[in-house]
């Protein structure tokens, strides 16, 4: 299986280990069974190369916002905190893949970072899928949503997803798991339905709630109308080829699935690491830590 972002690698044999095969000691290798097709294991590289570079600041640049603008914070920013962290997280292990990979070859070094690839696969599509509910709320049932602002709604959400994510990881970081892979499958094809929904109906009520006898959306949800579709976009973007690919898992060749389809369809779910706060910081109007101009170039750009 693909050693660098698999929910089967086996856990017990380190990188200087070897393997008895065919009469003879053969060398344990990160590229196990794909040291002649890495293409697709390099495009994924390159991404997290991005999210180390972009990424990681603009998780850090979006988690001082919301700590600045705590006084007056909105119903999603807990989820989006803990979205930017756990994305910062996943992105600073890299350089720590990267040394691992070439210069110590530690078994307790690749364990952790298996468990940082658990953390992005849950974490990311279930915290989406709170910020997704949190606005289908209070779009489509306001009343409800007013009745359910008291922050102790998010921190029980919050805490059940940090328990769901820190299991998956640990087991992820364990393996040895039968057809463990079918629980990130499941969870994708579900988090992806549940997000399309929401943002799809979303775009619906805003659609359709002009003024009488107006042609033209009101400049508010004209606004919050361009902001749920660029989510949507983001969303289709990044886990639409995981969707697409990873359920017809037995119609590939054992080798062409881990070498090619596994880490091209995780190279585009981790590139999010880098978009989501990028999309986050060009919405907003004013950034406290950086100059006006630079926001405007830099929202123009995205």
């Amino acid at each position: 299986t693909l050693p660098l972002n698999s929910t089967s690698v086996p856990a017990q044999l380190p990188y200087n280990a070897t393997v008895y095969m065919n009469g003879s000691f053969k060398p344990f290798s990160v590229f196990d069974g794909c040291d002649m097709y890495i293409e697709a294991i390099l495009f994924d590289l390159t991404f997290q190369i991005i999210n180390v570079v972009v990424g990681i600041p603009a998780n850090l640049l979006v988690i001082a916002i919301l700590i600045h603008n705590r006084k007056e914070p909105s119903t999603s920013d807990l989820f989006l905190g803990c979205l930017a962290f756990m994305d910062a997280y996943f992105g600073s292990m890299t350089p720590l893949s990267f040394l691992n990979l070439y210069l110590w070859q530690s078994k307790e070094v690749w364990l952790a970072i298996k468990f940082s690839f658990g953390v992005k696969d849950t974490s990311g599509p279930l915290f989406l899928s709170c910020i997704c509910l949190d606005r289908f709320v209070a779009v489509l049932f306001p009343i409800t949503f007013g009745q359910l602002k008291s922050i102790k709604y998010r921190l029980s959400l919050t805490l059940l997803v940090l328990c769901l994510t820190f299991a998956y990881s640990a087991a992820k970081m364990v393996g040895g798991l039968p057809n463990f892979e079918k629980v990130f499958t499941g969870e994708v094809l579900a988090a992806f339905a549940w997000m399309v929904l929401c943002n799809a109906s979303i775009l619906w009520v805003l659609k359709k709630s002009r003024g009488v006898g107006k042609d033209e959306m009101h400049p508010m949800k004209k606004k919050a109308f361009k902001m749920v579709l660029s989510i949507l976009c983001i969303i289709v973007f990044n886990y639409l080829p995981l969707v697409a690919l990873f359920p017809f898992e037995d119609h590939y060749s054992p080798d062409v699935f881990r070498c090619y389809v596994q880490p091209a369809g995780f190279a585009f779910l981790n590139i999010s690491s880098t978009i989501q706060p990028l999309v986050y910081l060009s919405r907003l109007e004013k950034v406290p830590f950086l100059p006006e101009t630079f926001i405007k170039k830099f929202s123009s750009c995205i």
